[in-house]
Formats: structure tokens, C-alpha cells, sequence
């Protein structure tokens, strides 16, 4: 013990006496492992075990695709749900149906996100509830009306009731209807994107009201034998329900997880391996350290050695000076994991996976990413003892320390360590340069309308309320103009489905004296749903023609506008004005869908609005096509509102106004401006999230490439002192001691470009796959080689400087 604790205070001393190596060698260690840590972890959480439910590989979300590639989650009604259970497929289903409830009592209505479900849901999800019980069968009888109870989310027991340990049987408010608490999920419940509360839904013959489902496999069931199955019985569920399903469909049943892995794994895929390669950078940047260090004290190894040191005492030395490098930049690379994880998911992207995912460090491969740290410093701490167990002692002794000049192997393996670090670095900075190049191109892509100082107020309407559409429409107006009465309101406008950069729906239309083409996509169009006020609230200009009178929208005239890339894909002689389109797909199914008499017949061209994006940040504008709001209404709608100030600072004056036309009418829980719609678009928050990690990652890289190349061009001077002095004294000049330096580095830094551009341009198609519009263009790699280039070129500079400045009387002595 007290050999050991020797080892140790002697260690510490010479970690301590340099102080530059050690805490490099620390850091890049911590570096490497705190972000593959972070990263995997999210990973793990994300993509790998999002969902806390029992047979998850079971379970799968009920789809159908249409030709076109675009996949809908099926909506079926109660009838043809009792059908769906009794398939040989499907042992089980779960069913979703989101609604927005209010809780009152306050100035304002507190808004409530509801998720119903029929009482086999939870029994299929298969988790036990945090207290009380879920829902069950036994709330949903046969025939009869739903119990009132409910079941509470972690978060919302949390928020509304401050953990209340004794909250079961407890009665909750919903619009003025009592519930009877049974229960509250486990904090990580992924039930319901967002959910509040859950409340049990009887199964019904209404054919307006449908479900989404989730089906449980049967354990001998493959997805592919069940979507053979489910096939002809779904195209009798199209027979029956039309409007449901599109004119041709495939059944698409698939694992729930699935869809989080289309949305968003790639991207975490490519940051795991960005960050990898960080790990392996700092790995080998610890290994050029740890080998010019050792390969410097070879005197020092042989004067322990001629006074009676033992090998093996030099080699517990060297390990125990390697271990405590190695745990130290593995102790700060746990905390650095996990202030990385926190900032990782606040950036991660919205609504692409489960909100209340459990997140957190994955204890396998921070086993994995410290015990490579520590394997590093072991095995290279050790490798220039373990040669020093069979040395020339005599002949190391006879020169000082400045004169040994290390075996061709180590320089060889030097020069290995270097040129893999850079084309691994440069590999990282082309991955990092295209995420950047493709983020700046998305935020400079002309938007077609003005952002600032918008905000969209979410209108749920309660269920039973305004089934007649005259007196929907109505109360759609009385909520804009109460708005609009607001001092500091500049204009208002109703967007049903039309809030940019994604807006409308996708819908088949026919347009009058022309037949459908069918290489124009099935001449389909983003159809939106608006009032008059949308386009000068949202400052779209009008192009040619009108906008609709107050009094149109009212009456809901059959009057609509399109944009210019539906007049110059459909009229390209500019003559579209006084043509006419038809959409069939518009169907009356009160009291949820409601539209106005003649919506599914001709409708006038009046005018030609300016394209705004409709189709995402990162994709060209789609046709879109502009009907009066009142054509088609949900129980649901947008309201649009431009203010003179920040609008963040009017939102509760503008949930007032709304009490003041109905005393329970809430605004959706979250209002945000439409500058905060643009950065929570999935491809803005992944290329925000890629660029910022890439860039970031590859900075820290380049900075380790730079100090290991320091390092070897640094421990090469000091060992060829000597040779530096005489070559002085016979008269060579200080340039031509520093182009030896710099040539001998040349060699390991040009081989590790050229890997590096290898790399770069073997793997720049995958790079621009996954990189949010990054091109991966040969201008990118070549300046980002010019820029490791350089930064070579500094990083060998200041010890080739020292090369030329040798003393050679000083060197002399040496001999």
C-alpha cells in the first residue's frame, strides 16, 4: 500500500510539473466522452426505447399509404373497429381521439389536451398505472354511456395539483362536467403526443365518429402478413366511408417505432457517428501524447534502471501515471455527458418524437466510452515502458536525454496516429461545413410573407357546441373582430389550415373543361381555408384579380384564389382569372366536419395571390388553392393576429376577449408567434440542431489534430537537437532548419489530407442525404483541406521556429 501511494504522489507530480500535457491529455479524453455519451443516450431514448409499453415490438400504428408515398394514420368508425378486433391478426387495439377540454375557475379558461380511449386501451399498452388504476373495460360498458372518470398525466397531476400523493377519487372539472380521479400515468407515459388527461370513449355507430388505432400483433403475426390480411377488409371499410380513405390505398400497419426513426434517425445516426469520430480523435490525440512524453523520459527510464529500478517497477510507474489521466478525463467526461444531454434535447426537434420520452445517460456505453479511454491510456502509457524493459542502458546513458532520437517504429507510429487524426478531422469539418452551408441556405429562402409580429391563437370549439354552420361561422367571426378591437392589433385574418411554411391539405380537384393529368401527381393541391384578412395580415401581395368582400366569406361564395404556382402549372398562358376548379373530397359530416351548401361544386378563379411556402423550409411551394374559411369548417380554426408591439405581451388580453364571447372558450395551451412556427419546422430544428453539433464537434477536433501535431513536431525537435546544432555550425541557415521541420511534418500531414479527402469525397453523397440541404460540393472539401492546412502549418511553426533558433555551442555540449 504504501508502494502504491508512492507511485501515486509521484505521478501526481509529474502530471503536475506539466501541466500543458496533462490537462490536454484530460480533456480530450473528457471531450471524446462526454459527447458520444450524450449522444447515444438520446439515441437510445429516441429511437431505440421511446415507448414504455409491454411487447412494444408488437405494437404498430394502423396505416394506409396512397400511391404518391404519403402515409395517413386510418380513421375508422365503431362499427368497423368491432370488425377489426375480430381479425386473426390483431390479438388487441388501442384507440386515440384527441380533444381540447377547458378547466375553468380562473380569469382565463385553462386549456386541457384530452385523449380518449376505448377500455382495451391500457390493457394493450400494458403499463400500470403510477397511482390508482387505468382505465379498463368496466368504464366503457357495452351500450351504455362512458363512467365519468379520468385519468391524469404525470405532468398535468403535477402542474395543476402540485403532486398531490392522496389525489385518487378527488373529483376534476371539464367544461363543467365532473370527473372522478382513478388514477395518474408514470412520468415518462408516451400516451397522446402532449396529453393531459385520459378519459374513456364508448364505442358507437356514428359514422362521424372515427378512431385511430394502434393494433397488437398477435405473437405468430408478422407486419407483412398482417397488412394481407387487413387489406380486402379495409377496402370494404372504403366502400362504406369514402371520404376516410383515399381513392387507392395500401395498408401500412408498422412498429410505433417506426415513424420516430423515419422522422429523426437519421440525423441522430449521423451525429452519433460525428461524434465517434471525436472519440477516436481524442483517443489518438491522448496516444500521441502519452507516446512523445514516455519516448522524452527514455533517459530518465535508463538512469532508473542502471540505479537498481526493475522493469516491471518502471512499468507500474507509467500505469499508474496513464490511469490517472485516464480516470480523470473519464470523471470529467460523465459530467460533461450530461450537461451535453440537457442541451442536446432542448434542441432537439418538436413533435417528431414522443414528448415524455425518458431520456437520460446510458449507463452501457458510458461503460463502453471510459473503458476505451482508459485501454488508450493504458496501452500507449505503457508501450514506451515496456520497451524500456529491454534497453541499451549503457548507451542511453552516455548521451543526455536530448540526444535520443526514439526508433524508426515509434516515429512511424507517430506519424500513423497523426495522419489518421487528420483525415478523420477532415472528414468531420466537410460533414460540418455541409450541415452549415445547407442551414444558412434554408434561413436565406425567400419566405413570401412576413413573419414578425404573428401570432396564430388556437381555437378548439367544445364538442356539441355551434353544430349548424351558419352559426359556426358566426361565432368564427365574433372571436376575429373581438380580437381585432385590441388597441395594439394591427389586422387579424382566419387560417383554418393555413399558417406557413406547412399549410393546407393535400386534396384531389378537377378543373372545369380540362381532364385530370395524370403525371401532375394526380393534380393535387394544397387546399387552404381562409378569410380575407389572411393575406394582408400575413402581407402576401395579390398579383391579379380580387380577395373576397366580408360579406362572401360570410355566405361563403364560391369564390376562390390560387397561387402563382398553381396558375403557371395549370393556366400557363396567364388566363386562369374566370376559370373554375372543383375539389370532391369536401364532405358534410356534422356535427365535426361542416361545409357550405355547393362546397363540392364549381368555384370561380378571382384572383392570383404571390407564393408563400406552403410545403416546408426546405422544399419548392406546391399549388395551393384558397377557399372562404367558411366553405369547410372543424370544430376547430386559427385565428391570425399582427400586432403594433410584441405579441408575446398580448396573449392573456387576448384570451380575455374571448371569454368576452363565450366565457368558456379557451385558446390553445401554446401560442407562439409565427417567427417560432419557423423554427420548430423539423427540417429547421434538425439543420439548426446538425450544424450547431457538427460545428461544433469539428472545432474541437481540429484543436486536438492541432495539439497532436504540435506534440509530435515538438517531441521530433527536442530529439533532434543535436543534429539541428551541427548542421548550424557547418553552416546551414536558420530557413533551412525550419523547412526540415516543416518537411518532416508534411509527410504524416499530407497523407492524412489525402485519406481524408478520400474520405470526404467517397462519402459526400451520404453526407448530402442526411445533411439538411448540404451540398458536400468539391469547393466545400477542397476549403475546408486549405483550412486544416493552415492550421497544420501554425501547429508546426512555433516548434520549427524553436528548431531554428538552436544554440549549436549548446547542442555540442551534448556530445
Amino acid at each position: 500500500m504504501a508502494t502504491l501511494l508512492q507511485d501515486v504522489r509521484y505521478a501526481f507530480r509529474q502530471l503536475r510539473t506539466r501541466p500543458g500535457f496533462a490537462l490536454t491529455a484530460i480533456l480530450s479524453l473528457a471531450l471524446g466522452i462526454g459527447a458520444t455519451v450524450s449522444v447515444f443516450s438520446v439515441i437510445y431514448g429516441v429511437l431505440l426505447h421511446p415507448f414504455p409499453y409491454a411487447n412494444i415490438h408488437r405494437l404498430g400504428n394502423l396505416s394506409i399509404s396512397d400511391p404518391y408515398g404519403n402515409i395517413f394514420n386510418a380513421a375508422i368508425t365503431g362499427p368497423q373497429l368491432r370488425e377489426l378486433q375480430k381479425t386473426h391478426s390483431v390479438e388487441s387495439v388501442a384507440t386515440w381521439d384527441e380533444w381540447n377540454l377547458t378547466v375553468t375557475g380562473h380569469d382565463v379558461p385553462e386549456d386541457v389536451v384530452a385523449y380518449y380511449g376505448i377500455g382495451d386501451t391500457f390493457p394493450t399498452l400494458g403499463v400500470p398505472a403510477l397511482l390508482g388504476r387505468n382505465i379498463g373495460p368496466s368504464d366503457t360498458p357495452d351500450g351504455q354511456e362512458p363512467q365519468p372518470v379520468v385519468m391524469l398525466h404525470y405532468r398535468f397531476w403535477q402542474r395543476h395539483f402540485g403532486g398531490d400523493p392522496n389525489i385518487i377519487g378527488k373529483t376534476l372539472e371539464l367544461v363543467h362536467k365532473k370527473y372522478t380521479i382513478i388514477g395518474v400515468t408514470r412520468p415518462n407515459f408516451t400516451w397522446g403526443w402532449g396529453g393531459d388527461v385520459y378519459l374513456p370513449r364508448a364505442i358507437t355507430t356514428d359514422p362521424g365518429r372515427t378512431f385511430g388505432v394502434v393494433i397488437k400483433l398477435r405473437p405468430d403475426v408478422s407486419w407483412a402478413g398482417a397488412n394481407a390480411e387487413l387489406q380486402p377488409l379495409f377496402e370494404r371499410f372504403a366502400k362504406e366511408t369514402p371520404s376516410h380513405f383515399p381513392p387507392k390505398f395500401q395498408v401500412d400497419a408498422r412498429a410505433l417505432t417506426d415513424e420516430t426513426r423515419h422522422n429523426i434517425g437519421g440525423m441522430l445516426y449521423l451525429l452519433f457517428a460525428a461524434v465517434a469520430l471525436l472519440l477516436l480523435i481524442g483517443c489518438g490525440n491522448v496516444s500521441i501524447l502519452l507516446l512523445a512524453r514516455g519516448t522524452a523520459r527514455q533517459h530518465e527510464f535508463a538512469v532508473r534502471s542502471a540505479v537498481g529500478a526493475s522493469g516491471f517497477r518502471l512499468v507500474r510507474q507509467l500505469l499508474t501515471e496513464s490511469l490517472m489521466l485516464a480516470l480523470t478525463g473519464t470523471g470529467f467526461g460523465i459530467l460533461l455527458a450530461y450537461q451535453l444531454l440537457r442541451l442536446i434535447v432542448a434542441w432537439m426537434p418538436q413533435n417528431l418524437y414522443p414528448p415524455d420520452v425518458a431520456i437520460s445517460i446510458n449507463l452501457p456505453v458510458l461503460l463502453f466510452s471510459a473503458g476505451l479511454a482508459v485501454l488508450t491510456g493504458v496501452l500507449f502509457g505503457l508501450f514506451p515502458a515496456l520497451q524500456m524493459t529491454r534497453p541499451e542502458v549503457s548507451q542511453v546513458m552516455q548521451s543526455s536525454s536530448k540526444k535520443v532520437a526514439g526508433s524508426v517504429y515509434g516515429r512511424r507510429t507517430h506519424n500513423l496516429l497523426i495522419g489518421a487524426q487528420i483525415a478523420l478531422t477532415l472528414l468531420l469539418m466537410t460533414a460540418a461545413g455541409a450541415a452549415i452551408e445547407g442551414f444558412v441556405h434554408m434561413m436565406r429562402v425567400p419566405l413570401g410573407y412576413d413573419p414578425h409580429h404573428v401570432v396564430s391563437v388556437g381555437i378548439p370549439v367544445h364538442e356539441n357546441s355551434f353544430t349548424a354552420w351558419a352559426s359556426r361561422v358566426n361565432y368564427f367571426e365574433q372571436l376575429r373582430a373581438k380580437i381585432a378591437e385590441l388597441p395594439d392589433v394591427v389586422s387579424t385574418g382566419i387560417s383554418t389550415n393555413a399558417t406557413p411554411p406547412s399549410s393546407g391539405d393535400e386534396e384531389r380537384f378537377e378543373l372545369l373543361g380540362k381532364a385530370p393529368n395524370p403525371s401532375l401527381e394526380g393534380q393535387t393541391a394544397r387546399m387552404n381555408y381562409v378569410d380575407s384578412g389572411y393575406f394582408s395580415t400575413l402581407r402576401i401581395p395579390l398579383l391579379d384579380g380580387r380577395t373576397w368582400e366580408r360579406s362572401e366569406v360570410a355566405h361563403s361564395a364560391p369564390l376562390v384564389l390560387v397561387n402563382q404556382t398553381f396558375a403557371r402549372r395549370f393556366y400557363p398562358n396567364g388566363d386562369i382569372l374566370g376559370h373554375s376548379l372543383k375539389v370532391p373530397t369536401q364532405k358534410n359530416e356534422p356535427p365535426y366536419t361542416l361545409t357550405a351548401p355547393g362546397a363540392d361544386g364549381w368555384l370561380q378563379v378571382i384572383g392570383v395571390v404571390a407564393d408563400s411556402l406552403d410545403n416546408g423550409l426546405d422544399k419548392p411551394e406546391k399549388p395551393a388553392v384558397f377557399m372562404p374559411y367558411s366553405t369547410l369548417m372543424w370544430m376547430h380554426t386559427q385565428i391570425l393576429v399582427r400586432t403594433r408591439i410584441a405579441p408575446e405581451t398580448m396573449l392573456h388580453s387576448i384570451r380575455q376577449q374571448l371569454t368576452t364571447v363565450d366565457p368558456d372558450q379557451q385558446a390553445f395551451g401554446q401560442i407562439d408567434n409565427l417567427e417560432t412556427w419557423i423554427k420548430n419546422e423539423p427540417e429547421y430544428a434538425r439543420g439548426r440542431l446538425i450544424s450547431a453539433l457538427f460545428g461544433a464537434f469539428s472545432i474541437l477536433a481540429l484543436v486536438l489534430s492541432a495539439v497532436g501535431l504540435y506534440s509530435v513536431v515538438s517531441y521530433s525537435v527536442a530529439q533532434r537537437t543535436n543534429e539541428f546544432g551541427i548542421r548550424m555550425a557547418l553552416g546551414a541557415q536558420k530557413s533551412d532548419v525550419l523547412k526540415i521541420v516543416l518537411a518532416s511534418a508534411a509527410v504524416s500531414v499530407g497523407v492524412g489530407v489525402a485519406a481524408g479527402l478520400g474520405l470526404s469525397f467517397g462519402l459526400s453523397r451520404f453526407i448530402a442525404r442526411w445533411v439538411e440541404n448540404g451540398s458536400g460540393s468539391p469547393l466545400l472539401v477542397l476549403s475546408v483541406s486549405l483550412l486544416l492546412l493552415v492550421v497544420a502549418v501554425v501547429a508546426c511553426l512555433a516548434p520549427a521556429r524553436r528548431a531554428s533558433s538552436v544554440d549549436p555551442i549548446t547542442a555540442l555540449r551534448c556530445e
